[in-house]
């Protein structure tokens, strides 16, 4: 996976490459989709919600530039598995789950692997987690229809975001820094995510 999918399509952060090489996938998807762990796919975890290709998970580390003593604030913890890649790379990360049933599950995946800094939550993503900001960097796992001016706010200056704008049918992965308070946007890749629901989201139906 770390040198077809990855270190081949131009991921070259040593790190990231490292971590995901570190990280076995496979323990965060269900077992009728074991097979197909490390292929280059996404793949449904439940709820309606898929683990993002390896390829989009390293393109958005790789993109937020972290450091070892970085705070780091995901939204759409899905499996955990992004998490995991996360927490290798930095100090401590802040997890933020909408869907209380994949919630537990990637917590107790984190647990039984031994992550340990890591704080899981249950809430609206959209919104961030205003109590353990600024944070350094974001990645936001789900498509906004927009930037979220909460989670922009929760940036520390010179911070990072990595998030999926636009609708099902033509989204971009765009990384956004900020820089005297205001937002520097670079295209990264074309994507296509599930949507992010809430507030500051797509409408939950």
């Amino acid at each position: 996976m770390v040198e077809s999918q990855l270190r081949a399509r131009g991921i070259c952060d040593q790190r990231v490459l490292a971590a995901m090489a570190c990280v076995p996938r496979h323990e965060f998807v269900d077992e009728s989709h074991r097979r197909q762990a490390y292929d280059d796919h996404p793949l449904p975890i439940g709820d309606a919600q898929t683990i993002s290709q390896p390829y989009i998970v390293a393109i958005t580390i790789e993109a937020l530039a972290l450091e070892p003593s970085d705070t780091v604030l995901e939204i759409g913890t899905g499996s955990g598995y992004q998490t995991a890649v996360l927490a290798r790379l930095c100090k401590y990360v802040y997890t933020v789950e909408r869907l209380s049933a994949l919630a537990r599950q990637a917590q107790a995946t984190l647990c039984r692997l031994g992550v340990r800094n890591v704080t899981a939550l249950i809430g609206d993503g959209s919104t961030g987690v205003p109590e353990f900001a600024p944070y350094d960097a974001i990645a936001v796992a789900a498509a906004a229809p927009r930037i979220p001016a909460p989670l922009f706010e929760q940036l520390r200056e010179g911070g990072r975001m990595v998030i999926p704008v636009g609708p099902s049918e033509a989204q971009a992965l765009q990384l956004v820094r900020k820089q005297q308070g205001s937002q520097i946007v670079t295209t990264l890749e074309g994507c296509r995510f599930v949507p992010l629901l809430g507030d500051q989201g797509c409408s939950v139906v």
